[in-house]
């Protein structure tokens, strides 16, 4: 099987995709960021807007509806669900052949 090209995702996407998962603003994005990796992943705002940017492009994430028209809200796709599942498939074999190799 081919490995998607855009696999591995960084650690950054990764999370941003996550936070995604249901509707959010970009200060929301970064704190549900920073929340699921346990503080690990922080962001500054350009680099999050840098990062959204490049998500929409690859329509991973996309535009959703917002009460407030003062916030661009963004929302996963069924693309960007189907590239963070095969992350999680690619995380989850290296960690089961690690397991086996150290145990």
């Amino acid at each position: 099987m081919d490995r998607d090209k855009h696999l591995p995702l960084t650690e950054t996407v990764y999370y941003i995709l996550l936070a995604v998962v249901e509707p959010a603003h970009g200060y929301l994005i970064m704190q549900k960021v920073e929340e699921l990796s346990g503080g690990q992943v922080r962001m500054a705002a350009g680099t999050l807007y840098g990062a959204i940017e490049n998500l929409v492009k690859q329509k991973f994430i996309a535009p959703a509806a917002s009460p407030d028209s003062r916030r661009k809200v963004y929302v996963i796709t069924a693309r960007g669900l189907d590239i963070l599942r095969l992350d999680l498939q690619r995380m989850r074999h290296m960690m089961d052949v690690t397991y086996a190799v150290l145990k």
